[in-house]
């Protein structure tokens, strides 16, 4: 072939060559462009099927890109949607099967709105998802299996819904899953043991379902696991020993079960990084391991209404404890220095909540619980078997909401000091041996709500100065040995609407006329005394 022949074919290559190009350009763009529809159609129809009353989708037209659409963000360069975001807005409806054809999407937020019926199964199809949050809605129905080929999941919360049925087994799969929330649901039947597979889970909450049988002894394997709630549901049998071994723990909660069995020796060793521990309401036994004290990150202590018995250990070395709540076992009962321990928790700076009612605790109050944190709000310790009179130091523990010593054998007198108490709601010291007068000062406690005194010694009259307590809801002073008239500024607390007990004492007078105030009292009691007509 001359060269003049050559040259006189290149103009046609090129043209053709030009022309394949322009048309592969053209097919690639119309396939981006269909790829595209496909979002658009989805988003669309999600927006049909949803009840929008504060109009939070009213952008989603074709005035714009719905790249620019409230809630939805895309890829820079596919142009698909990666997260849709749409928690918190009052949206209501049914989720459409379109969702999985989105294809692209990391993330989906629906939380904390009103969307029912089944989850779509076709999340399955979301191969690229990463996030699922559905949780405060009212979804119902089983959760969909096929959730387990979204194996780059990392978050599924399904949490506050009105889902029933079991939890899928085939979800054990998903080995990348951080956190899997299911609390406050229906679901029901085993925890399947494949759920130790789940090696990346830091997060596992199935609180408030109807979950039985026992706890797998292969959460143990979850060596990531920080956060393990388990409460308020049917587990029988005891807590697996494998869980006290996970170091990595930081909270621990199977309250409300049916629980059996002791805690480990060791357990203050085995989890050093324990920070929320709550097993109320179950069948527990045995003593609160001496160890406890070496958890020194533990803030929440909650073992109440079970059987623990034995001595109570010190709490020393526990330093940012907020909740301590001990009641309804069978602690203590074996000498006079029972309650020594409240003195150990006088190094918690931030107690809030000391709660040791209905054991066996023998022995006084420790003047020590004056150096309690002044962070304390509660303190309550009835029916036990404390003896010994109040301890005037009880007056710097100056944020008391609660005091509660009921059902004791306290004696003596009320120090005038609790006066210094302004920010009491609750004073409740019934069913004691007090003695002596009823401190004028209590009228000083303006936020008190209920006063509750039955039941003891008392005597003299009862101190005009409560007619300061402008927010009484409960005032009994019943069966004391209380004298005189009955004040008129008691009688006329417009305030009290659950009950005014004076009844047995010996009050004498005529019924003051400010009882006519008392509109909204449900209970008015005075039997027993001498009054008049």
């Amino acid at each position: 072939m001359d060269l003049a022949y050559r040259y006189q074919l290149l103009p046609m290559s090129f043209s053709c060559l030009t022309t394949i190009v322009l048309l592969l350009g053209s097919v690639l763009a119309s396939e981006k462009d269909g790829r595209d529809e496909i979002d658009r159609l989805a988003l669309l129809e999600f927006k049909a099927r949803i009840v929008d009353p504060i109009g939070v989708l009213s952008a989603w037209n074709d005035s714009s890109h719905f790249c620019d659409w409230y809630g939805v963000t895309c890829s820079r360069k596919h142009r698909r949607v990666t997260i849709l975001d749409l928690g918190s807005k009052n949206l209501s409806g049914v989720v459409p099967p379109h969702i999985g054809n989105m294809s692209f999407l990391r993330g989906v937020n629906l939380e904390n709105n009103s969307f029912h019926a089944k989850i779509p199964p076709h999340f399955g199809r979301l191969l690229r998802l990463q996030n699922l949050s559905l949780n405060n809605n009212s979804f119902s129905g089983q959760i969909p299996s096929n959730l387990s080929y979204c194996s780059n999941m990392l978050v599924l919360n399904l949490g506050f819904n009105m889902l029933k049925g079991n939890l899928p087994t085939k979800l054990s799969s998903l080995s990348k899953l951080q956190q899997l929330i299911l609390q406050v649901n229906s679901l029901m039947g085993n925890i399947p043991p494949s759920i130790g597979n789940l090696s990346s889970l830091q997060v596992f909450a199935t609180s408030g379902n109807n979950f039985s049988g026992t706890i797998p002894e292969t959460f143990g394997q979850l060596r990531n696991l920080n956060f393990l709630t388990l409460a308020t549901n049917k587990f029988v049998g005891t807590i697996p020993i494998s869980i006290f071994n996970i170091s990595a723990l930081a909270c621990l909660d199977v309250s409300e079960n049916q629980l059996e069995g002791g805690l480990p020796g060791d357990l203050g060793f085995t989890l050093p990084n324990i920070e929320f521990i709550s097993m109320w309401h179950n069948h527990l036994t045995g003593p609160i391991p001496e160890s406890i004290s070496n958890a020194s990150n533990l803030e929440v202590i909650q073992i109440d209404e079970n059987n623990f018995t034995g001595k109570v250990p010190s709490f020393s070395k526990i330093r940012g404890l907020y909740l301590f709540n001990i009641n309804l076992n069978n602690l203590g009962g074996e000498q006079s220095t029972d309650l020594d321990f409240l003195c150990s928790l006088t190094n918690s700076t931030k107690l809030k909540r000391l709660e040791i009612a209905k054991n066996a605790f023998q022995g006084l109050i420790p003047e020590c619980i004056s150096n309690l944190s002044i962070t304390l709000s509660v303190f309550g310790s009835a029916y036990n078997h404390i003896s010994g009179t109040l301890p005037y130091g009880i007056k710097s523990l100056i944020n008391l909401e609660v005091l509660q010593i009921k059902g004791d054998n306290i004696s003596g007198n009320i120090p005038s000091e609790i006066g210094n108490l302004n920010k009491l709601k609750v004073l409740d010291l019934s069913l004691n041996k007090l003695s002596g007068q009823i401190p004028e000062s209590l009228g000083n406690l303006t936020m008190l709500i209920l006063l509750d005194l039955n039941s003891n010694n008392f005597r003299g009259s009862i101190p005009s100065s409560l007619k300061n307590c402008q927010n009484l809801l409960l005032l009994s002073l019943s069966t004391n040995n209380l004298s005189g008239y009955i004040p008129p500024e008691i009688m006329g607390l417009s305030s009290l609407s659950i009950s005014l007990d004076l009844s047995q004492n010996s009050l004498t007078g005529s019924l003051p006329a400010e009882v006519g105030k008392l509109q909204n009292l449900g209970e008015l009691r005075l039997h027993g005394n001498r009054l008049s007509q």
